[in-house]
């Protein structure tokens, strides 16, 4: 029984590993700032 729990706590815990990578690796820095959106500056379309 123990070597179930074990099992499915390191699947659990690869899991989460992988999600943080993922969400991660893209970007220096974290998140992106609200101030550096592209379509802040553009003029509004008529």
């Amino acid at each position: 029984m123990w070597v179930l729990l074990l099992e499915a706590l390191g699947a659990l815990l690869i899991l989460v590993f992988i999600v943080w990578w993922t969400m991660f690796s893209g970007r220096k820095g974290g998140e992106r700032h609200p101030a550096s959106r592209d379509d802040e500056h553009r003029p509004p379309e008529a």
